[in-house]
């Protein structure tokens, strides 16, 4: 199934949200009857694992990473948190128009959450228990007996279908409609309802579970007793079962979420410590420089920075010195896959390696970090995780790349990749210019009279760097590639045009973020290099390649049954794509950097995978939902 990724301002931001297909266990069984519909040999769960144990077994009584006796008060002030500058619908489910932050984290909940201290792991929220079939073919929950919507309705199993085939639906966002593709809904009583797969995947399990927000179905219904189409769903405040309710709403400014105070789910292992304010209020800024402004002069109160210039030069001044802000580098435990400039190897002038191989050598990495000192170079397509490859090819490794011995780099059976560097040094930088030379003439390629780089047929080196990213810091790789000869055009493009030719692959060169992970997801790595996905249009094998090995060791790690499996298998894909130099490896960053000010608690405990405001993370929002007011008189 091909998964459309949304794109960002100035990259493709691919989302990661599940991992490799590997063998699981699950919670015990708990001691409630099963249901007669469902299928047979399966046990109840309250938790499901991809691999391993659940961390936290039946009758836990609260994560780690939350404080289980914080105080409740106070006002949350936060800023819009993505590049929405404004909202004008309630409905964060279908195409048009723009709903507000905070929906889907304090009003919509799903049937169940992903836990942020252990790799891929849901626990049972609104469901209470699971069911999984041993082929993986269907997933069953039993709904909680305390589950409530605000309007103080029970939670049952016709409006987790109403749900469903909203969110399926023609009339919503295409996102869902592609995640819950081959999915079919069927109630089996009250509350129980089964979920069929057309396809058995785990990876589907997951998204059910966790990305099926569920909402009552009377959200929408007409006085005649019918539904709106589900796209008509736009000023109606949401009917969730979520610990908050809408309070005050400035249309398109302002939005304040008021906690209820008796929310059904406050005493639930997988809630206890979480939403411990009593107002969260979201204001919408348009321009990211008055937003910093009203940061400083105390009109929200926590905020994530994106930009490393941001981050050095704005967040900074007496309010910082004097303790008021804090600024502090969150670190996560995720994963992160390439963020790299990538070559069309479709095209002829990137098709011999020892031209690309020469090309990465003049990208001064070094250079110009050092002005930030806020990123790490990439040198894996699994940074920042055990699934790097790391020193020689074990011998599990060996065996899955033997047979494509002929085909591959020598270098992929040596030493793991490590991208080249200067160190900041003009001498270092210079030897990486005369290795790439060197390459450039082994390849056909001489230094012209006129100072142009020209193969036999006199044809200069020129290719173009596409970027929808307004004010390009290309400036020193270009001059870098000016002293060989190369031209490389800079063509910065509205995001529409950049959107229509990352489709149709009409490019030479596009910087592409391929996200974050917390197991690597093998089916989203197919849709990147394997070989069906680099002759289909419209699909995210960016670099056009078509690779028998490459192709060998996804559907090993699709078919890994165990941990170590994968890893072999991940690690063995990660030498073949990074000696095959088909990108320019960049940087990757696992820090979270956030200025917030100094007048929070916060639980003793971080967890590893977590966000600190985005809806669009499955992981807790850490400091949004966990985090409390430590004199809630003051606010």
């Amino acid at each position: 199934m091909r998964h459309r990724q949304r794109l960002s301002s100035c990259l493709l931001a691919l989302a990661a949200f599940f991992p490799a297909a590997m063998a699981e266990t699950v919670a015990s069984v708990s001691s409630n009857p099963p249901v007669a519909a469902a299928p047979a040999a399966a046990p109840w769960v309250q938790a499901y694992a991809y691999y391993g144990e659940p961390k936290y077994g039946p009758g836990f009584d609260h994560f780690d990473y939350v404080n289980p006796d914080a105080p409740k008060g106070g006002t949350l002030n936060l800023k819009n948190p993505d590049r929405r500058t404004s909202f004008d619908k309630f409905n964060p489910f279908t195409t048009r128009g723009n709903s507000p932050a905070g929906l889907v984290i304090y009003v919509f909940e799903t049937l169940a959450i992903l836990s942020g201290d252990e790799p891929n792991t849901m626990y049972g929220l609104l469901a209470e228990e699971m069911r999984i079939a041993p082929d993986k073919s269907s997933i069953t929950f039993r709904l909680h007996p305390k589950a409530r919507f605000s309007n103080g309705d029970p939670v049952l199993a016709k409006d987790v279908k109403y749900s469903f085939d909203s969110m399926a639906g023609k009339y919503a966002s295409p996102t869902y409609q592609s995640a819950f593709e081959g999915v079919t809904a069927k109630v089996l009583d009250a509350r129980t309802i089964r979920f069929d797969l057309a396809r058995p995947s785990k990876e589907m399990l997951f998204t059910i579970g966790t990305n099926l927000y569920v909402f009552s179905r009377k959200w929408g219904l007409k006085p005649d007793g019918t539904h709106k189409r589900f796209d008509e769903i736009v000023d109606e405040q949401p009917i969730g079962s979520g610990p908050y309710t809408i309070g005050a709403v400035d249309m398109g400014r302002r939005i304040e979420f008021v906690r209820d105070p008796n929310y059904w789910a406050r005493d639930l292992p997988v809630r206890r410590g979480f939403f411990n304010f009593d107002r969260v209020v979201y204001r919408y800024y348009r321009d990211d420089t008055v937003a910093t402004e009203a940061f400083k002069a105390g009109e929200y109160d926590i905020v994530r920075v994106y930009g490393a210039r941001t981050w050095n030069r704005q967040h900074k001044g007496p309010k910082w010195d004097s303790g008021q802000i804090v600024k502090e580098n969150f670190e996560t435990g995720f994963g992160q896959y390439l963020q790299a400039y990538d070559f069309n190897l479709r095209r002829p002038i990137f098709q011999d390696r020892r031209v690309r191989e020469a090309i990465i050598l003049t990208y001064d990495f070094d250079t110009w970090n050092n002005r930030y000192k806020m990123y790490t170079r990439a040198s894996s397509m699994f940074n920042n995780s055990e699934f790097a490859a790391q020193g020689l090819p074990s011998e599990a490794e060996l065996k899955l790349l033997e047979p494509f011995r002929s085909e591959l780099p020598p270098e992929v059976f040596g030493p793991a990749y490590v991208a080249p560097g200067t160190n900041g040094e003009a001498s270092k930088l210079r030897a990486n210019l005369l290795k790439a030379r060197a390459l450039l003439e082994a390849a056909g390629w001489k230094l012209a009279p006129d100072g142009k780089l020209r193969n036999a047929k006199g044809e200069a080196f020129e290719f173009e760097y596409m970027t929808p990213q307004e004010g390009s810091t290309a400036t020193d790789w270009q001059q870098n590639l000016a002293k060989l000869g190369i031209t490389m055009k800079v063509r910065q493009v509205d995001f529409a045009l950049y959107s229509r030719r990352l489709e149709n692959y009409d490019y030479d060169m596009v910087a592409i973020v391929e996200g974050r992970f917390t197991l690597p997801d093998a089916n989203q790595l197919e849709t990147l290099y394997g070989s069906k996905a680099a002759d289909e249009k419209g699909n995210n094998n960016f670099r056009g390649v078509k690779s028998p090995a490459v192709d060998a060791l996804i559907k090993a790690m699709q078919n890994a049954k165990t941990k170590d499996e994968l890893i072999a298998a991940s690690r063995a894909l990660d030498r073949v794509v990074m000696w095959s130099a088909w990108q320019v490896p960049d940087l990757y960053f696992s820090k979270l950097p956030t200025s917030y000010w100094n007048k929070f608690g916060r639980p003793e405990v971080e967890p590893k995978y977590y966000s600190i405001d985005s809806a669009l993370d499955l992981q807790p929002a850490w400091p949004i939902t966990t985090w409390w007011i430590r004199d809630p008189a003051k606010r």
